[in-house]
């Protein structure tokens, strides 16, 4: 089972006798999944069951854990942990196929307490989940909280660096933030270092999209550890993703390091890369990019693809005449954006909300620029709006919790070709 993978630049012609700046689109596209039976999922929810959560939000945390009973397969495992001063293991790690309904009974009975123990929630499901083979299918933490650590660890750096050492044992960590008071920074890194997926409800009734945009990840899940490594040829620089997936400096370039792959789901990663002058003529490699992952199914096989970066050096007045690529334009105007959203988000925290505004609406008006003739023309355009909106709450309200969390989740969902989940 392998990825489609190709490559485009914003402009492949280049002027001979000049310095260029270029920017490297990759598209990778996972297969459809396979028809046979897929592997056993194995997930531990642990849900926040502190004073704050109290009403509607555990409500909507106990409905989405009974969805997730219902919507997983015989052959799969669930445990339910929840937390507050203390820790509890409401329902053990086994197949739904045995105690369905003392698992209903377990998540029926959670009830509201304290403090907000996230770590303990955390490793009482790691701990679950060490127990299962590896190989025995994909491993998963989903974690939601809605308010900051305030019990047992409670170093941001230190729960990171815990989920990224579960990652490395195979164990997952998937985040879910609810309403204003979580710390959004701590759940996003944490997702990253647990290689999951990281959401955020600013309302309870939008759990049930998130629960679900997660199951049917998941079932549909048919490559993992996907990275791309870019090597720049002599006297190439890269200067820099920009896309906001974990990047780690490697021997002579970088890798982007994407994770999981769904079925027939589409990635983009934007290299930008300084190209020297050309010396002569003709087709010249500036880059090499290589696409690595390991493919799930009845064989799990490990995978390295290596794919050319070339550009054809010409005379002036012929580069003059040559458009550049729109599609990798459009997404470097997309990526730029989801990149100044982060700025005025910055700009948002430190009281300037005029200069929020004003990264907003400037951001805003280049997608507008761009979406006309566009193929993707209704998604610019929602995009605009989108941030035509951010900008007014930046103006109205700067200091909103929600507008940064705002910011800081739609920036990420686009900077990772991610849809934020909604209703069907």
């Amino acid at each position: 089972m392998e990825l489609g993978a190709s490559l485009r630049l914003d402009h492949e012609l280049l002027a001979v006798e000049a310095d260029h700046v270029v920017h490297c689109m990759l598209e990778l596209t996972a297969p459809a999944a396979p028809s046979r039976a897929r592997q056993p999922l194995h997930l531990a929810l642990v849900i926040d069951r502190s004073g704050s959560m109290a009403g509607p939000k555990l409500e909507a945390a106990k409905a989405c854990a009974g969805y997730l009973a219902r919507r997983l397969a015989p052959t799969d495992q669930l445990a339910v942990i929840t937390y507050d001063d203390e820790v509890r293991l409401e329902h053990p790690l086994q197949d739904l196929g045995h105690g369905q309904l003392a698992l209903q009974h377990a998540i029926a009975g959670i009830s509201p307490g304290g403090m907000t123990n996230l770590s303990g929630g955390w490793l009482k499901a790691v701990e679950q989940l060490r127990a299962v083979p590896g190989g025995a299918g994909p491993k998963r933490v989903l974690l939601l909280s809605d308010g900051l650590a305030n019990q047992g660890i409670t170093d941001a750096a230190a729960l990171v660096a815990m989920t990224g050492g579960a990652s490395d044992e195979g164990v997952a960590t998937t985040t879910i933030g609810f309403g204003e008071g979580f710390d959004e920074d701590l759940m996003t890194a944490m997702a990253d270092a647990g290689v999951g997926n990281a959401y955020f409800a600013e309302t309870h009734e939008e759990a049930p999209a998130i629960f679900a945009a997660e199951f049917d990840g998941l079932v549909s899940l048919v490559a993992q550890t996907l990275s791309v490594e870019l090597r720049p040829g002599p006297d190439v620089q890269v200067l820099g993703v920009l896309n906001d997936w974990p990047q780690v400096p490697v021997p002579g370039g970088v890798q982007v390091q994407i994770g999981d792959a769904y079925a027939e789901e589409r990635r983009r990663v934007v290299f930008e890369l300084q190209i020297p002058r050309l010396a002569q003529l003709g087709v010249t490699p500036v880059a090499q990019a290589i696409v690595r992952y390991v493919s799930l199914g009845a064989n799990i096989e490990a995978h390295e693809l290596t794919l050319p970066v070339v550009v054809n050096a010409v005379g002036a007045e012929e580069a003059a005449v040559a458009g550049p690529d729109a599609e990798v334009t459009e997404e470097v105007v997309v990526l730029k954006a989801a990149r100044t959203q982060e700025e005025a988000r910055r700009r948002a925290m430190d009281g300037d909300g005029e200069g929020a505004v004003r990264l907003l609406w400037s951001a805003a008006a280049e997608l507008k620029r761009v979406a006309p003739g566009s193929e993707r023309a209704d998604d610019l355009a929602r995009q605009a709006e989108e941030l035509e909106e951010l900008g007014t709450q930046a103006l109205m309200s700067p200091h909103d919790p929600s507008l940064n969390k705002k910011l800081r989740y739609s920036a990420r969902e686009k900077q990772r070709s991610r849809p934020r989940p909604t209703q069907p």
